[in-house]
């Protein structure tokens, strides 16, 4: 099966073309500002150095920072409204309370609140009142909310009036976009509605933007399937992405960590991923990236769907360095124009690969920088930054190795954090390669009651043969399907012997079923 494998960073779009587990070829080409044209150039040079006429490609794999960059630049956002069922007893905290005003701005979110909502055991609060429901709902519309969100009290542990609205409201309210927390979220009324808010703000960008690539396929004659890569390295279709456009957000270094530990065939490892603008600092488990397991902020909201566990830090290969005042470096950058105002390229701005170049780690450019008089303390500072942030990411005090990828990774020691440093082929297009070898996956959190006729190992086979079916429905393999992650937590608020159960199976991408 012929892969071109794409990852849009903020400096660079990389492109890679594999048969199977087999590099065939890559590019990196710089990020234009409409993005396209990038992909385009990348696309395109990866596929003459692959050899491979694009007659010959099975599927295109994109990972895209779109939908992030629109939250956090606060930009071609979607007006949005909230609807929580919760009266009489979920107000106490209101729907963005804890929002950056100008992201609240952004998107002119609005709410309302009505009855409904479960108790921690499932109980009712308040049956659901369609004539409130839908009145909150035109009131909304009516304020140029076409994009809503609906959350409910406790529907991780019942998700069916959340669906009732749903059904309600897509007859009586033509024109209205919704989406639901049960399906983005995990446990936590707050973290969960955030998460559905941002995801219905992104909703018609996210059309737009599948809708370009679309377009771009047929610029470069691709008649392949098209799929995008989620938050867990594993593929979404482009359907689906319409839908749920935050599953895409970390995209970039869960690409990075999967190529990483595709490249060098190692399960185990910490990854420093550097790029032109930041290192994102990670560990992958059985080749996949450690999820946080605890709520993740994105753009300054607290929110809970599933994340890589990745540190972030202001260090790339186009990193300013200050020399003279502060001795620091970055964390601005030159971006994509490094190229042209590096130093080694005959520019005037002292960089970070400037300094790897004078400490002689690596060859690039076209001179030798001129002499820089704390070389050796920058270069200590520079070391200092990425072997913190490997620290902070070790989970354990386990010898495990350190892969250095991203066009920035010239930049790294021989050891960091007293740890072997790994640099495989193709390095720095393992971002693209990610995408590439991305598997499907099938992820169900369910709350089961334990009880004469179901035990826990029977639960557990009930959630994880829902996952597989989900992973065969998304077009996963069935022969392939392997259990990622198995989870299980005793509520012990809850009336009952009740297991909060988390299982993700994964499987190879099957042509024949799409």
């Amino acid at each position: 099966m012929i892969r071109v494998g794409v990852d849009v960073g903020g400096t660079n779009t990389d492109a890679v073309v594999m048969d199977g587990k087999k590099f065939l070829g890559g590019a990196k080409r710089s990020t234009s500002t409409d993005i396209l044209t990038g992909v385009e150039n990348a696309i395109k040079a990866a596929l003459i150095e692959a050899k491979t006429a694009s007659t010959r490609v099975d599927v295109l794999i994109i990972g895209t920072t779109h939908f992030v960059n629109a939250l956090i630049q606060r930009t071609k956002l979607a007006q949005t409204g909230l609807i929580r069922m919760c009266l009489p007893s979920g107000s106490s905290i209101l729907p963005f309370s804890d929002w950056p005003k100008s992201l609240v701005d952004g998107m002119s979110g609005s709410y309302k609140l009505i009855k409904g909502g479960y108790e921690m055991d499932g109980s009712e609060i308040t049956q659901l009142d369609h004539s409130e429901l839908i009145g909150a709902a035109q009131e909304l519309f009516d304020l140029g909310c076409k994009q809503v969100a609906i959350s409910s009290v406790f529907a991780t542990v019942r998700g069916d009036m959340e669906q009732e609205a749903f059904d309600v409201l897509s007859k009586a309210v033509p024109g209205i976009s919704i989406t639901l927390s049960k399906s983005i979220g995990g446990m936590g009324l707050l973290e969960r509605e955030n998460a559905a808010i941002i995801n219905a703000s992104l909703r018609p960008l996210a059309k737009e933007v599948v809708d370009s690539f679309q377009m771009l396929k047929e610029n470069i004659s691709l008649s392949c399937p098209m799929f995008f890569t989620r938050n867990d390295g594993t593929l979404i279709e482009a359907s689906e992405v319409i839908e749920l456009p935050v599953l895409t957000f970390a995209c970039g270094p869960t690409n990075s960590m999967r190529g990483a530990a595709f490249l060098t065939g190692l399960k185990d490892a910490l990854v420093v991923d550097i790029g032109g603008t930041t290192t994102d600092v990670g560990e992958v488990q059985d080749g996949f990236p450690r999820l946080a397991g605890t709520s993740v902020m994105v753009a300054d909201v607290r929110t809970n769907f599933a994340m890589p566990d990745v540190i972030s830090i202001g260090l790339g290969g186009g990193s300013i360095v200050n020399e003279k005042d502060t001795m620091s470096i970055g964390p601005i950058s030159v971006g994509h124009d490094l190229p042209y105002k590096a130093k080694v390229f005959s520019g005037d701005t002292l960089t970070a690969t400037d300094l790897a170049v004078a400490g002689g780690r690596c060859k690039v450019g076209e001179v030798m920088p001129p002499p820089i008089n704390s070389l050796d303390k920058l270069l200590e500072i520079m070391d200092k930054m990425i072997s913190d942030q490997v620290a902070r990411a070790r989970t354990s005090n386990k010898d495990i190795p350190v892969i250095a990828v991203g066009g920035g990774s010239v930049m790294m020691p021989s050891k960091v954090d007293g740890l072997k440093v790994i640099c495989p082929p193709h390095n720095d297009l393992a971002n693209a390669v990610g995408a590439a070898i991305a598997q499907v996956s099938g992820q169900v959190s369910r709350v089961v009651l334990l009880n004469d006729s179901i035990n826990r190992d029977s639960a557990i086979k009930e959630v994880t043969d829902e996952a597989t079916k989900l992973a065969v429905k998304r077009h996963a393999d069935p022969k392939s399907i392997s259990v990622l992650t198995v989870s299980d937590m005793p509520l012990s608020y809850l009336p009952g012997n009740n297991l909060l159960i988390n299982v993700t199976v994964v499987g190879d991408l099957l042509m024949e079923e799409i």
